[in-house]
């Protein structure tokens, strides 16, 4: 977790930003001077905790897309450090090469061995462009059914953690296959014999999400949003400019309480004050016991019916209406005869 020092801030952070300035100077100032300034400084960081709960009790749907990508938000190794033991990472889907966007591997939760599995973005510029962003390729996507089916295989809980702007759109990824492995991946994913929890805990867009997404059980963090297209492309589709993707986000309906809504995921894992990027610890924390009561709860089930119960949910998915079909005469006439 950064230092106060080293926190970055978005620009509706900026109040945030304005007392950590004040609070900084304080510190100073008692270095030099040798004042115990403890109660000002007390006094400020009380105002911090406000704002930061004034802050997100308002945030609107971009706000929540800026609060998903934020810099110093936690990503899925983060999250497996804090909430595992004994993670062994594997690598490579056996065909092509290994995939730094999509990470994943073998851990215990609370004793309970488990395969986990996600998107991870990098936490620098290096590093971002190591993992591609985020952004799967298609032996990421063969990578981590690989690792499913190790999974299945010796009878362990999967666990996936969805972060990700979509599947890297690049000429190659689609010469290699990318539709068909994300499109494999739904269709295993559907079929297997163990429990999968799937949780988006950040970016969750479009197939690059469903190729990990589909699950007897599918949480999302509160500040973070789950669609077929990003605001700023939607934007940029309908509006021919990235400036509309404050109301894209909006008729979107991608965050958490609007996904929960139309019964898209089940439930919503709430965040630290402020975002998860303000303690990683208790971001992993209020995640962890979800995951623990959920696995228990899962593991009761026989696999013949987890599998049906999944098929159901997600065959479920969406509204539509049936117009009737009206039979032209002519028809009736020639079935008459």
């Amino acid at each position: 977790m950064p230092s106060d020092k080293n926190r970055q801030f978005l620009d509706f952070e900026k109040p945030i930003k304005e007392l950590f300035d004040e609070i900084e100077k304080l510190k100073q100032t008692a270095e030099k001077t040798k004042v115990d300034l403890g109660d000002s400084i007390r006094k400020l960081q009380d105002q911090v905790t406000e704002k930061r709960r004034e802050i997100t009790q308002h945030l609107t749907p971009w706000q929540r897309v800026q609060l998903s990508r934020h810099p110093d938000r936690p990503y899925t190794m983060k999250y497996i450090e804090k909430m595992c033991d004994n993670f062994v990472e594997l690598f490579g889907d056996r065909n092509v090469r290994d995939d730094k966007a999509m990470v994943g591997g073998f851990g215990q939760i609370s004793g309970q061995t488990v395969m986990m599995i996600g998107q991870q973005k990098g936490t620098n510029t290096k590093m971002r462009q190591m993992r591609n962003f985020g952004m799967a390729n298609p032996e990421g996507y063969r990578k981590a059914l690989r690792l499913m089916k190790l999974a299945e295989k010796f009878d362990k809980p999967i666990i996936t953690l969805i972060d990700t702007p979509g599947a890297y759109p690049g000429m190659e990824a689609e010469e290699r296959g990318q539709g068909e492995a994300i499109a494999r991946n739904i269709y295993e994913m559907i079929r297997l014999r163990v429990p999968v929890i799937c949780v988006i805990i950040g970016e969750g867009a479009s197939g690059g999400a469903l190729g990990i997404g589909v699950g007897d059980r599918v949480f999302m963090l509160e500040n973070s949003w789950y669609t077929v297209i990003s605001p700023e492309n939607c934007s940029s589709i309908l509006w021919r400019s990235w400036d509309q993707k404050e109301k894209a986000a909006e008729e979107l309906k991608l965050t958490s309480d609007n996904m929960y809504n139309f019964g898209l995921i089940d439930d919503i894992v709430p965040e630290p004050l402020g975002g998860a990027h303000w303690d990683y610890n208790e971001a992993a924390a209020l995640l962890k016991p979800k995951l623990i009561d959920t696995v228990r709860e899962l593991k009761q089930l026989s696999p013949e019916y987890r599998i049906e119960k999944r098929i159901e949910k997600f065959s479920k998915m969406g509204f539509w209406d049936e117009l009737p079909v009206e039979v032209p005469s002519t028809v009736d006439n020639q079935v008459d005869n």
